[in-house]
């Protein structure tokens, strides 16, 4: 009897109960989906943040190059090296290094302590235009607080689902992501489009700094939000003990993460397979390079070309609208093919896709003035008038695009974790981290394209623009075709390629 009053006061934590035998035919399918809705409190809330975090974060993103232009005066060529080789880079390098502060000082703290960064420099970024004061005080901290919340929202994910749930959770958090994009490009849109001349204490905010009060907005709300999480015992007892000296606590954090990131890849460059999935990565870099020029060239093409507030959130959409419904629908149907000859197959249309916008303008002329064009140009992004070719253009080439990258996207990091040695499988999941922080420093040279091409003043050659990004991102499958003797490393579980 007292063994089972013992059993009944210590119940096992949700992650260690081993589930039931699942149903078969059709209640088992359905099963697989509504199984997230007995999913703990915390697990809802995590949900929440992730959509939070990610419109104000990519609110912000959408800004960024608009308003260190027109706002702090800086050229093209300056935005975008700022962006590419400043602000993003450091977000990536701060979220490899942020993990093991996440396990130190647990994930409440963690939350807490990015936003309240967050909160901070999005206000220094909305105050003033000094562009020593916003660089250092504003766009350099808050890379250090977004960069907090990407590892603390995984892990918030692991911990507050089952192991049944915990399939579905992640797909939930990656809609949520998309989600949380597609809201961001709505309000992109719907401030720019406004003119809203807003005068608080006689500070009159311009358009930008408008946009990053909305994402400031949106931080602020996170706080409560955050509250609502319970801590688990384990990290209320890691609290306690760092409580007293969480300062000197989070600097030797920092340290030891940055010396673990060190021997991590002080063990990976001796081993024969880590040569090669660096070089596939460097090649995925040239597609993730495409990707990230929606937020960092787009807006100033959309404003040059198409005319000053023109949608781009509205069309940047069409992306995320398609993706959510692509993604499981493509893993679903590929399961069979490797994942290395997936990523050639999705980088071929993705690059494919981007041609489109080098052809003439004229050759969719017909299609602007047809049902295609006038539903795209007038019922979705609501304009009057005559339909710009380029609204066709773009709205083509992210469809393309689109499916390219619902077939490579993702496994890329199967392709990591798949070819890992066993043991070492987080390891080379960090390196998934790689293409980003390459296509980063690529979108850093944007700049310099987009003055050439599509100067604010003077003639404009955008074809050519788009030409250099095509054949940038042409780069990944032929480099991935051309060289795939030398870097190409057997997948486990798949000896014969399907």
């Amino acid at each position: 009897m007292g063994a089972v009053a013992h059993t009944q006061k210590e119940p096992l934590p949700p992650e260690e109960i081993v589930p039931p035998a699942p149903a078969r035919g059709l209640a088992g399918f359905v099963g697989k989906f509504t199984i997230i809705l007995g999913a703990r409190r915390e697990l809802w809330i995590t949900f929440l943040l992730k959509f939070l975090i990610y419109v104000a974060y990519s609110v912000t993103n959408k800004t960024m190059v608009l308003w260190l232009s027109r706002d702090l005066g800086f050229s093209d060529q300056a935005a975008g090296a700022i962006v590419g080789w400043g602000w993003a880079p450091a977000m990536t390098v701060f979220t490899l290094l942020a993990g093991s502060l996440t396990d130190a000082i647990g994930l409440k703290r963690t939350f807490y302590l990015g936003v309240a960064i967050c909160t901070v420099a999005r206000a220094v970024m909305v105050t003033t235009t000094v562009p020593w004061l916003a660089l250092t005080c504003g766009v350099l901290p808050l890379a250090i607080g977004e960069a907090l919340g990407t590892p603390v929202l995984l892990a918030a994910t692991r911990r507050y689902s089952t192991t049944a749930q915990r399939s579905m959770s992640f797909s939930l958090i990656y809609m949520v992501m998309n989600v949380g994009y597609l809201a961001a490009g709505y309000i992109f849109d719907f401030v720019r489009r406004s003119g809203a001349h807003i005068t608080l204490f006689g500070f009159e905010p311009t358009t930008h700094q408008q946009l990053f009060m909305v994402s400031l907005g949106i931080e602020i709300i996170i706080f409560p939000a955050i509250y609502f999480l319970r801590r688990d015992e384990d990290e209320r007892a890691r609290s306690e003990v760092r409580s007293a000296s969480l300062v000197s606590g989070l600097a030797q954090t920092f340290r030891q993460s940055a010396r673990e990131t060190v021997a991590l890849f002080g063990r990976l460059i001796g081993q024969p397979a880590f040569k090669r999935i660096l070089a596939f990565f460097l090649l995925i870099g040239f597609l993730k390079a495409i990707f990230l020029q929606m937020d960092y060239v787009f807006p100033k093409f959309g404003d040059r070309v198409l005319g000053m507030g023109a949608p781009v959130g509205r069309l940047a959409n069409i992306n995320g609208w398609m993706i959510i419904v692509l993604a499981p629908l493509v893993g679903a149907l590929t399961q069979r093919l490797s994942a290395y000859r997936m990523v050639i197959i999705g980088g071929a249309i993705c690059a494919a896709g981007v041609f489109i916008m080098a052809l003439p303008t004229t050759w969719f002329l017909d299609m602007a003035e047809g049902g295609f064009g006038q539903w795209i140009g007038h019922s979705y992004l609501g304009l009057e008038g005559a339909i710009h070719p380029y609204y066709i253009m773009t709205a083509l080439y992210l469809m393309v695009f689109s499916v390219g990258e619902a077939f490579y996207s993702p496994r890329v990091y199967e392709y990591a974790a798949a070819i890992a040695p066993k043991g070492q499988e987080a390891s080379y999941g960090a390196l998934a981290y790689l293409p980003f922080l390459v296509g980063k420093l690529l979108i850093g040279t944007a700049g310099w394209v987009l003055a050439a091409f599509v100067p604010e003043e003077g003639p404009r050659r955008p074809e050519l623009m788009w030409l250099v990004f095509a054949l940038a991102a042409s780069v990944a499958p032929i480099g991935l075709i051309a060289f795939q003797r030398y870097i190409r490393v057997p997948e486990a579980g798949r000896e014969t390629d399907a």
